[in-house]
């Protein structure tokens, strides 16, 4: 068999083991923080939690079958190595980066719903006061 088919081979199974390994532990731990977000509401959590992880496989699985072709032929078992050391790492960080954006997003998100629950005053006011007339 090719050398270059090998290396391929490789990239494919390592590349989408880790995808599937990242998208469950981004879904298994961002459930909790989703719900949080979500004020408490699970269908609405689990939803979007469901609908980010498929964006997440669609996004890389993607990026790693564009990422397969290479011009160069692989002429021996170092040549296997350094491609898919190169291969494996950009898939490596495009992985993280994608899951740096997902927090990042979820945070602001976070965010925005705390600052709405501290406009929110915690008892209703208990009367009316008229303005003063200035002097």
């Amino acid at each position: 068999m090719d050398r270059t088919v090998i290396a391929y081979v490789i990239y494919l199974l390592v590349s989408i083991g880790l995808t599937i390994w990242v998208a469950r532990t981004l879904s298994r731990n961002g459930r909790v923080f989703l719900a949080d977000v979500l004020h408490g509401n699970e269908k609405l959590a689990d939803a979007v939690n469901h609908l980010l992880v498929v964006g997440f496989y669609l996004v890389n699985l993607g990026f790693v079958a564009l990422y397969l072709s290479d011009d160069e032929t692989i002429t021996d078992a170092r040549g296997i190595f350094e491609v898919l050391s190169t291969k494996l790492g950009v898939v490596l960080l495009v992985l993280g980066v994608m899951h740096l954006a997902n927090v990042y997003v979820l945070n602001r998100i976070r965010r925005r719903g705390a600052m709405e629950r501290e406009q929110v005053p915690p008892v209703p006011p208990q009367g009316w006061v008229a303005p003063q007339a200035r002097a």
